[in-house]
């Protein structure tokens, strides 16, 4: 039995992944942090949906477009992708480190 120690339980994107797919336009974010934490900033273009209140089914249908989650350090874009493969929706994707990870890049933040 081999155990795979350290590795994401969903697949994740980097910071600087996830800033090519949003110049390119292939991505759509959906930050599933709570409202006043999204205020107070957010990736430019995300889309609010708080993991207290969350429901796959309400996530957006962008044709062509990749959703990828995230929140501040990825746990609880993780908690999200679980409710989503259990509701069985297609979006199984993270951002590594989530918004943290964001700024620590040094990334556009929009407010």
């Amino acid at each position: 039995m081999v155990f795979e120690f350290g590795k994401p339980k969903h697949p994740e994107v980097s910071a600087q992944e996830l800033d090519a797919m949003l110049r390119a336009g292939d991505v759509v974010v959906v930050d599933v942090r709570e409202v006043d934490e999204f205020a107070d900033g957010h990736i430019p273009g995300a889309i609010n949906m708080p993991l207290s209140t969350f429901q796959p089914s309400k996530l957006p249908h962008v044709a062509g477009k990749k959703l990828v989650l995230n929140c501040l350090g990825g746990k609880r874009s993780g908690m999200a992708l679980e409710k989503c493969g259990v509701a069985q929706a297609a979006v199984d994707t993270h951002l590594a480190g989530g918004f943290g990870a964001w700024k620590a890049a040094r990334l556009p933040i929009e407010r």
